[in-house]
């Protein structure tokens, strides 16, 4: 693997934000940034990946990242992102590991504003009050459950690469195991301890998250259902509302 690129924006104030745009498609390489950084796209969705895991960023979430964390980007639609780059002593109490968080709409004004924030500002101006504003409302934001862990041990992680590449398989941990040569209750063991999620819980993670992707690219729910081996869209949704809090014609409506 290709060692991770440095990102060359280097803000020089606590908070400070960049606006960028991509089309479909686009991959950013694997880098980092010595600033923590929260990723929010205005409109589109992405898919972030670290060595922790994914996660599908829809408009109404923001993908919260420690300073130094290698990660990309992958735009599944046409993206405008609004990034906030934050210096490590900028507030306490913000999170230490990467989290997806909501955006609610105080929030998303908020860093919409901090886009027109160009030049230094100290802590007692209408920039330096916005920009404390912000940091106030991340540290409460809820975090969300859109996240794909990925266990350490080669042997999980192939089997997990081999679901997500076919993620319909309804084929059983047992067999994996018997495949890869391993002891079932070993695989048991490693999904619990890497992941803390069982087999099926992955399993079905790793399919609502390739759903969310295949939504946001326009294909019919009935067709996302079917493809990932579901026997109907309503067993589809109801999986779906029961670990995102609405039912998938409404996730990407600003509801979510």
């Amino acid at each position: 693997m290709a060692s991770p690129l440095r990102d060359h924006h280097r803000p020089a104030m606590p908070v400070s934000a960049r606006a960028v745009d991509f089309p479909a498609g686009n991959i950013r390489p694997l880098h980092h940034h010595t600033t923590a950084q929260l990723i929010y796209a205005v409109d589109g969705v992405m898919v972030v990946s670290t060595h922790a895991g994914q996660r599908v960023v829809a408009p109404t979430q923001g993908f919260w990242m420690p300073a130094l964390t290698d990660h990309t980007i992958r735009m599944v639609t046409p993206v405008s992102m609004r990034t906030l780059y934050i210096q490590a002593d900028a507030v306490a109490g913000l999170p230490e590991r990467c989290h997806t968080v909501a955006i609610p709409a105080l929030l998303r004004h908020l860093i919409l504003s901090a886009m027109a924030v160009t030049g230094d500002y100290g802590p007692d101006s209408r920039d330096g009050r916005l920009m404390g504003l912000i940091l106030d409302e991340l540290r409460f934001s809820p975090v969300l459950p859109v996240h794909l862990p990925l266990p350490a041990d080669p042997r999980a992680r192939t089997i997990c690469e081999a679901i997500r590449a076919e993620p319909e398989s309804k084929r059983t941990l047992s067999s994996w195991a018997e495949a890869i040569g391993v002891d079932v209750k070993t695989i048991q063991r490693v999904f619990a301890q890497q992941t803390g999620l069982t087999f099926g819980q992955w399993r079905q993670q790793a399919r609502l998250l390739i759903a969310l992707e295949r939504l946001a690219a326009g294909e019919r729910i009935v067709d996302v259902a079917l493809s990932l081996g579901y026997d109907s869209p309503s067993a589809f949704a109801a999986v779906f509302k029961k670990r995102l809090g609405v039912v998938p014609s409404a996730y990407f409506r600003g509801k979510a």
